[in-house]
């Protein structure tokens, strides 16, 4: 392709609503367009660059067996109802564009496909002789992201791989998983990138087993904790520690203190002058189920962690049958206008204990009556702890379990891990911090979405048994972002070169020099025949402004027609190392040809 007749128009400042550095420059050297809100053009550039992350995508799926599909985008609710997601989808997390079509008739645009894929299962699946199946699709998904973001990151529209297994039993669903696995490593290493498989939260997707791959960046939003033994990668929502040992408390009576001021931990040890992992703190949370239930929670934490609310929220969604629900549409640390809806006296906030009465619940027939009381492992083999004294001002010192607190029922695991903690598999091993972008995410399902619709088959013995089921999701244009979120410099992108949208750009200083412009069309027709995607920058332009261009956009290799032709050579600068050599005109396109196919296979 000539540069001068493609749509080819770069920035040289970066746009005011961008954020992050890949998202700057993928607008400043033409690859997307922002149409709306959360909303983008893919221009040629940047679809060359889609369609070969999904050729790569494509490949590693059908080696595994895999049939590729297609989907439609438009969904019934009545089949969201089914597995009972709608109401999470269109209300708890609000992210399904949701319509009335002219039957006044309940639709969504697809953020995901279970439903549908197993509404097909249920269809056609009759028998175990049908089993394993296995089906994808490359697909443009919609979700109605409250805060729209860095590009195509967190956008309301995105290119996504996304798949779906089903199985006779765990064995099969097992070794399904670990074929996508695999396949996913295979993706995002033959694509170039720097990345690690982490343990995952399974979220509204549901499900059992799940592992996130992510993309190392600093932008990432997400973090992720690790070993250096290389045993132990986990999303910190999925992460598990060892926490620092609690200190020795120096209180060995129980005593009732005065302690006005202190509604924090940190004002309360300064002026009892103990360590937060002295304390326990009894932080309120208030959860609405699916059902308009508001249930009141309380967690028992030691003072020195923190709630890890991903793992608080799991937690309370297996009790949600125990309040007639299914699922969670809000949890939160209620305010003060909101504590006056149900509160049936004030509450001493930051003076609370573990048995603060439920007599402060104004209970009806929408609000449980009860506290729902759990307790964080941290605080249980705590002796002579200090906590809450229920009443505003005042702290309790020297407190037991089985003494001065009844020891809650429910202990769980629901502190963040952080960075400098113990592994548990190894307490030799501490705990390491890096961001990442989330591009792939794999599940074992399951049961949950064929017993919710009846997605059954009938096994040898003829009995009707539920499908179990995997999901393996990729996300497209997020990964061909965060590679340029991985890879740049101060003047542009430096793609990878198995999904770089050209491999090379023949950069013609002068157009008026004929002899330059010969030799880079005769350069250009011989690269691309032989296989070596190339640009040829003909436009009547400074070379300043051309160099510059080149390395905005990151094509991996430059080949310039400047004064080393006399010379019988050409320039030939690699993007990436800025190395630039002189090679003779007739060895530029098997020399391209070589090093191309060396940094390939170094992926492979």
């Amino acid at each position: 392709m000539r540069l001068s007749q493609m749509l080819f128009v770069t920035l040289r400042d970066d746009p005011a609503d961008a954020e992050i550095p890949s998202h700057k420059l993928l607008l400043r050297a033409g690859y997307i367009r922002r149409i709306g809100s959360g909303i983008y053009a893919y221009l040629p550039l940047m679809w060359r660059v889609l369609q070969k992350v999904s050729q790569i995508v494509r490949e590693e799926m059908n080696a595994t067996g895999a049939q590729e599909c297609l989907l439609p985008q438009l969904q019934p609710a009545d089949l969201w109802k089914e597995s009972g997601r709608w109401d999470t989808y269109t209300k708890a997390e609000g992210i399904m564009f949701s319509l009335i079509d002219r039957r006044e008739q309940q639709l969504g645009l697809g953020p995901t496909h279970e439903e549908v894929i197993t509404t097909i299962a249920r269809e056609m699946i009759r028998s175990y002789r049908q089993l394993p199946l296995h089906l994808y699709q490359i697909q443009t998904k919609f979700r109605d992201e409250i805060r729209p973001r860095f590009g195509l990151m967190r956008g309301r529209e995105f290119i996504m791989k996304d798949g779906y297994s089903f199985h006779v039993d765990e064995t099969s669903l097992k070794e399904t998983y670990q074929d996508m696995y695999q396949a996913y490593t295979n993706m995002l290493r033959r694509s170039g990138l720097a990345f690690r498989a982490v343990e995952a939260d399974s979220g509204a997707i549901g499900g059992s087993g799940s592992t996130e791959f992510m993309v190392l960046a600093e932008a990432g939003e997400d973090e992720v904790l690790y070993t250096e033994d290389g045993k132990y990668a986990a999303n910190v929502e999925k992460a598990v520690s060892l926490p620092i040992d609690a200190e020795a408390s120096q209180f060995t009576t129980y005593q009732k203190h005065d302690t006005p001021g202190t509604d924090s931990i940190e004002k309360l040890c300064q002026l009892l002058k103990c360590s937060p992992t002295q304390v326990v703190k009894n932080v309120l949370y208030q959860t609405v189920y699916d059902n308009g239930m508001t249930v009141l929670v309380l967690v028992s934490i030691r003072g020195d962690q923190e709630v890890n609310e991903v793992k608080l929220q799991n937690e309370l969604t297996k009790i949600a049958a125990d309040y007639g629900a299914k699922t969670i549409i809000a949890l939160d640390v209620p305010n003060v206008e909101t504590q006056q809806t149900w509160t049936a006296k004030s509450l001493p906030l930051g003076y609370i204990a573990p048995d603060i009465a439920d007599e402060y619940i104004k209970g009806d027939k929408q609000i449980h009556s009860q506290f729902v009381r759990l307790v964080d492992q941290t605080t249980v083999d705590l002796k002579n702890f200090v906590t809450g004294a229920n009443e505003t001002g005042y702290h309790v010192v020297g407190a037991n379990w089985g003494e001065q607190f009844k020891l809650p029922i429910q202990i769980v695991d629901i502190r963040k891990a952080r960075l400098g903690d113990r592994a548990v598999h190894n307490p030799e091993q501490t705990l390491f911090s890096a961001r990442g972008i989330e591009v792939g995410h794999i599940f074992q399902l399951g049961t949950k979405y064929s017993q919710a619709m009846g997605a059954t088959y009938t096994n040898e013995q003829g009995e009707e048994k539920p499908l179990l089921m995997g999901c393996y999701g990729v996300g497209v244009s997020r990964l061909a972002q965060s590679a340029v979120e991985q890879s740049y410099d101060q003047d542009g992108i430096i793609w990878p070169v198995a999904i770089a949208p050209y491999h090379a750009i023949v950069t013609i200083p002068n157009i008026n020099d004929a002899q330059q412009v010969q030799i880079a069309q005769q350069l250009y027709t011989e690269l691309n025949q032989a296989g070596v995607e190339t640009l040829l920058d003909d436009r009547d332009e400074r070379a300043g402004v051309k160099f510059k261009d080149a390395d905005l956009i990151g094509i991996p290799y430059r080949i310039v027609t400047g004064r080393a032709i006399a010379n019988g050579k050409v320039e030939v600068v690699e993007r990436a190392t800025r190395k630039s050599q002189e090679i003779v005109i007739a060895e530029v396109t098997t020399t391209l040809q070589q090093w191309i196919a060396a940094a390939i296979a170094a992926k492979n």
